[in-house]
C-alpha cells in the first residue's frame, strides 16, 4: 500500500492536506516506519494526482502489511466489496466502475444473487473468474449468480446466470419453513413475506386448500405448516417448480397432506405427480399418469398470481365446495392514480348476491405494509382498491351463479396491500367469502 512518510510533528497537517485532496486511504491506520517517521496510506489509484506539499518534508513509501483502521473494521459488506475491487483494479478504478458495484443483493445460504444491473461495464469481463472470486470472498459466499429480467414465457422463469459455483440449488428459511429451489430455474420473492405471515395465521384447521399457482410452495407450505389446513391440492405447470415443491413438502414433513397436480390449472384437469394419499382415505395414490379433475373439493382457494389471477377465477369457482362454498384469496396488481387531494376512505365491506342487492357498511380500517422506499401505503383502503374489490366480488358472484344455476353471495372480508411494484401500482390480495344462498 502506498503511503507518505513524514516526521510525527507534521503528521496532523499532512493528514488534513490528504483529506482535503481526497487522497487519504481510510482503510488503513497511520503506521510507524523506520527512521522515526510515521506513514499515512494514500489511494493507489490517485497517485498520479499526488502533489507533495513543500511546507512539510515527506516521501513516498510502500507498506507491505498495512494495519486496517478501526473504521475499516466496521465496514459494511457493500463497503468491503467496493474496497477489495478498488484494490484489485488499482489505477484502472473509476467512478463509472464504482457506480457498477452493487450495494444490495439477495443471499440464499452460501449463494449471493446480484441485481441485473451489477458489473455490466465491459472492463469487468477482462477480470474473468477473479472478479467473481473476489465478490464471493468479500461477501462471505461460496457461489455467485446474477439475475436478469423475468422471461415472458407464461411461467415467470427467471433469467439467472450462475457466475461462480456448480449448481443453483439453495435453501431459504421463512417463518420456520424451509424452502429449497434452484435460483436459475425458479422465482423466489422475499417481498411476499408479509402475505406468507398473514396466511400462516389464518384459521384453516380441518379445511381443504386448493392452491392454483403453487410455485415452490410459497403459500401452500404456510397453509399446511402453520395454518393447520387438513389437506392441500397444489397446482403448478413449471416442472422445475414442481421438483422444488416436492422437495419442500418433504423438508417440512407435510408430504402426506398434499397432492401435486402438474399442469395448467386453467384447464382444471392436471396430471397427478404426488406420492401422497387422497384426503380422508387410506387408498393409495393413483399412478403418475392419472388425470384428476378438481371440482367441489375446496374450503379455501389461493390465487397467488400477478399481475392478475383473473384467468383462474372460473377454475376457483369450480373447485369450491358447491354445498358450503368457502373463501378465495385473489391476488391482483391494481393501479391507483394519484388523487387531487390526500383523502382516504374507510374500508367498505360489500356483499353481493343478497336479496336486496349490494349493501355497503363501514368496516375496519386496514393497515397495509410499507414498500421499501418506493411509496408509503396509506393506513386505509384507497377508493381504487375498493372499486376493484367490489367489481371482483360481483364478477365472482356471477360466475358462481352461472356455474351452479342458483344464487350465491360474495362478501369482501379483507383487502391486504402486499407491496407496490411501481409508482401507483400495488399488489393486493382480496379475501372473498363465497356462499350458496338457501332456497
Amino acid at each position: 500500500v502506498p503511503a507518505l512518510a513524514t516526521e510525527l510533528r507534521f503528521a496532523q497537517r499532512l493528514r488534513k492536506h490528504l483529506e482535503e485532496e481526497q487522497l487519504l486511504d481510510g482503510r488503513y491506520r497511520l503506521q510507524e516506519v523506520p527512521g522515526g517517521q510515521v506513514a499515512l496510506p494514500v489511494l493507489e489509484e490517485k497517485l498520479d494526482c499526488l502533489r507533495l506539499p513543500q511546507e512539510m518534508p515527506c516521501g513516498l513509501v510502500w507498506i507491505q502489511d498495512p494495519v486496517p483502521s478501526r473504521a475499516a473494521c466496521r465496514r459494511t459488506p457493500a463497503q468491503k466489496l467496493q474496497d477489495e475491487l478498488r484494490q484489485l483494479l488499482g489505477k484502472s478504478w473509476s467512478e463509472e466502475l464504482e457506480r457498477d458495484v452493487p450495494r444490495a443483493w439477495q443471499r440464499h445460504g452460501d449463494l449471493v444473487l446480484l441485481r441485473e444491473d451489477s458489473f455490466r461495464a465491459a472492463q469487468w469481463e477482462k477480470l474473468g473468474p477473479v472478479l467473481w472470486e473476489t465478490v464471493a470472498s468479500a461477501l462471505g459466499a461460496q457461489r455467485v449468480a446474477r439475475r436478469g429480467r423475468v422471461l415472458p414465457d407464461g411461467i415467470r422463469s427467471p433469467s439467472v446466470t450462475l457466475l461462480l459455483g456448480q449448481d443453483g440449488w439453495v435453501e431459504h428459511v421463512d417463518n420456520g419453513i424451509r424452502y429449497t429451489f434452484d435460483v436459475t430455474k425458479c422465482m423466489f420473492s422475499p417481498g411476499n413475506i408479509t402475505e406468507k405471515l398473514r396466511v400462516a395465521s389464518l384459521p384453516c384447521s380441518g379445511e381443504v386448500l386448493v392452491d392454483l399457482y403453487a410455485g415452490i410452495g410459497y403459500f401452500t407450505l404456510p397453509y399446511l405448516v402453520h395454518a393447520a389446513a387438513a389437506f392441500a391440492h397444489a397446482c403448478e405447470w413449471n416442472g422445475h417448480a414442481v421438483e422444488a415443491l416436492r422437495r419442500n413438502l418433504a423438508l417440512n414433513g407435510v408430504q402426506n397432506r398434499c397432492r401435486i397436480h402438474h399442469g395448467d390449472s386453467r384447464q382444471v384437469s392436471c396430471a397427478d405427480q404426488s406420492q401422497s394419499l387422497w384426503p380422508h382415505t387410506a387408498s393409495p395414490s393413483p399412478p403418475l399418469s392419472f388425470q384428476l379433475e378438481l371440482r367441489d373439493v375446496a374450503d379455501r382457494v389461493n390465487l397467488g398470481l400477478i399481475p392478475s389471477s383473473e384467468e383462474g377465477w372460473p377454475v376457483a369457482c369450480r373447485v369450491l365446495k358447491k354445498g358450503t362454498g368457502g373463501v378465495l384469496h385473489i391476488h391482483h396488481n391494481v393501479e391507483t392514480l394519484p388523487a387531487p387531494a390526500p383523502t382516504q376512505t374507510p374500508v367498505l365491506q360489500a356483499e353481493w348476491g343478497s336479496p336486496g342487492g349490494a349493501s355497503l357498511s363501514d368496516g375496519e380500517a386496514q393497515h397495509p405494509t410499507e414498500d421499501s422506499g418506493k411509496e408509503t401505503l396509506g393506513a386505509r383502503i384507497r377508493p381504487a382498491w375498493q372499486r376493484w374489490a367490489e367489481a371482483t366480488a360481483a364478477r365472482i358472484q356471477g360466475l358462481l351463479a352461472e356455474l351452479h344455476g342458483q344464487p350465491w353471495r360474495t362478501s369482501i372480508l379483507h383487502i391486504e396491500a402486499v407491496k407496490s411494484y411501481a409508482p401507483h401500482v400495488h399488489h393486493l390480495v382480496l379475501d372473498l367469502e363465497c356462499r350458496p344462498m338457501l332456497p
